[in-house]
């Protein structure tokens, strides 16, 4: 059973969602400030987060960057705030989808179900085939039609992180983060440069065999179809 953590500091609308969630076969944990959804986030892996913008002691916002500083898993903002620079924010900072206040709860469990679908949990595996293209982790490896595929250490780093957690969006300030290092001084284009070798390296690569789709303004994605990727190895 797939485990929603829920962080809302209204009691009357957290129950509702865990009523919702409940009766669509969700198991669900219940956070009324950020120091508890953050402890329940680390001690019970949760499969998705409905995090609530406004928090008592700690904006969702920063939930949100620390729960990316750790870990893929998706997260769905709730709040009243229904402007065009409060869904990019939560965008940016690598929120999954956005739903504003009021909701109709039985929405809230679609969108929980389609961002479930359309991200796959991320696995420990040492091999990845879609379509043409199989990126084998253990030896660092890249093939696509038979053909090992040249790619600057850095840039194969990229492509890994990205691979490894497909239909992810990450900006670019976390992809410094995870792939460049805390300790990187230089500029966030790199991504952007990187990312365009990366493209040129595997030109001709469909949906279907896994491609790196930018969203403007908010960052980039590897984005694949689910019944097309094979795993191997754990």
């Amino acid at each position: 059973m797939k485990k929603i953590l829920i962080v809302e500091d209204d009691v009357s609308i957290s129950m509702v969602l865990k009523a919702f969630l409940a009766k669509a076969g969700y198991e669900t944990l219940q956070a009324y400030e950020g120091g508890q959804a953050l402890t329940l986030f680390d001690t019970s892996n949760p499969s998705l987060v409905l995090l609530d913008v406004m928090l008592p002691d700690v904006d969702g916002w920063a939930i949100l960057r620390q729960i990316r500083r750790q870990s893929a898993c998706p997260v769905i903002m709730l709040t009243s705030l229904d402007d065009i620079d409060s869904r990019l924010e939560g965008l940016r900072g690598g929120a999954d989808d956005y739903i504003g206040k009021p909701f109709v709860g039985d929405e809230v469990v679609a969108r929980v179900q389609a961002v479930l679908r359309r991200l796959p949990q991320v696995v420990t595996k040492n091999t990845t085939t879609i379509g043409r293209l199989t990126i084998d982790y253990s030896s660092r490896e890249v093939w696509l039609q038979g053909r090992r595929v040249a790619l600057t250490p850095r840039d194969l780093d990229l492509l890994l992180f990205l691979a490894s957690h497909p239909n992810l969006t990450f900006d670019r300030e976390q992809l410094i983060h995870f792939v460049w290092g805390a300790d990187y001084e230089g500029s966030d284009r790199a991504v952007d440069l990187a990312v365009k070798r990366i493209r040129q390296a595997l030109a001709g690569c469909t949906e279907d065999e896994g491609e790196i789709v930018t969203f403007r303004r908010v960052g980039y994605q590897f984005r694949v179809k689910t019944n097309s990727m094979y795993v191997s190895g754990g």
